[in-house]
Parts: structure tokens; C-alpha cells; sequence
């Protein structure tokens, strides 16, 4: 699989595990000195602050969107595992209309029914099964998570790379 990702890498393609249908871009930079294009692009993902972090669809358009946005964030593909660990412990919903967003936790099966019961979401386990399934539809639900500030500093991608 490293040499897959290495041998994409190096004809400026990407690699793409396997059946991965969802992709988790969080932002870790700050925008001053970053050319225009690279900010603009930034908006549709939903990555307007630091440690935001979103669900993106896989498909060519958002993979050569995050490309682009490279320096700024980080990414990866998450299991079924983890996007529920991300639920459950910094998923937050909005209800309302634009512009007058409510914010509500995902903590209750009572409260996604009540919120999300039209769209055929009854508890917590349809909501993690749609959004790893149908992300297009759930993506408009959710708000951008909060990761929290990493204890040191980010690894250069060099580095990063090495530990593989």
C-alpha cells in the first residue's frame, strides 16, 4: 500500500484506499501568507478556522480541491470506528434556517429524532450509518468539528512520513 501511495504521489495522482467513501479534512494552518486561490478554495470545505474539521465525499473534484488546499490542512480516510468516536464525542447538528442556526449535540436519540426524524434518522446508529453511506445528504446536518490544539506541534510532512 506505501508504495501504491508512493508511485500516485509521484505522477501527481492520488491514492485512494480501497472502498473509501469519506475523507476527514482538518485545517492546520492559518491563512497569512497563503495566495488567494488556496483561501477561496478553503470556503466550500467548510474550513473557515483552525482545528476545523470536516466529512468530505470522495470523488475527483474534492480530492484535487483538497490538493490544492495541501498546505493548509491535513487529511485522512477514518473507518467506521472512528467517525463514530468523532460523533459521539464533537458531533454537533444544526436545525433552523440559514443564517439562524441552532446548534444541538448528538447526545440523545430523542434529540436526532425530534431534529432529524423527516430525513428517516431515528437514533445515533442511523445517523453514523448515513453519513458513512449518503455523506452528501447528512453534510448539510452537521456542523464543522472542533478538533482540540495538538500538545507540541504538527510534524513537517517529511517527518511524517518517515514514522510510516
Amino acid at each position: 500500500m506505501i508504495e501504491e501511495k508512493r508511485a500516485a504521489q509521484m505522477e501527481g495522482k492520488f491514492f485512494v484506499p480501497q472502498g473509501a467513501k469519506v475523507v476527514f479534512v482538518v485545517r492546520i494552518r492559518g491563512i497569512n501568507g497563503v495566495e488567494p486561490k488556496v483561501r477561496k478554495i478553503s470556503r466550500p470545505l467548510r474550513l473557515r478556522q483552525i482545528h476545523n474539521g470536516v466529512f468530505v465525499k470522495v470523488n475527483y473534484a474534492t480530492m484535487r480541491m483538497i490538493q490544492r488546499v495541501e498546505p493548509l490542512v491535513a487529511y485522512g480516510y477514518p473507518n467506521l470506528k472512528s467517525v463514530r468516536e468523532l460523533i459521539y464525542k464533537r458531533g454537533f447538528g444544526k436545525v433552523g434556517k440559514r443564517g439562524s442556526w441552532d446548534r444541538f449535540p448528538f447526545s440523545d436519540n430523542r434529540i436526532v429524532e425530534e431534529s432529524l426524524g423527516n430525513f428517516g434518522i431515528t437514533c445515533m446508529g442511523d445517523l453514523i450509518h448515513d453519513l458513512w453511506t449518503q455523506l452528501q445528504r447528512n453534510q448539510q446536518l452537521l456542523m464543522t468539528f472542533q478538533a482540540l490544539v495538538a500538545k507540541g506541534r504538527f510534524l513537517p510532512k517529511v517527518e511524517a512520513e518517515a514514522l510510516l
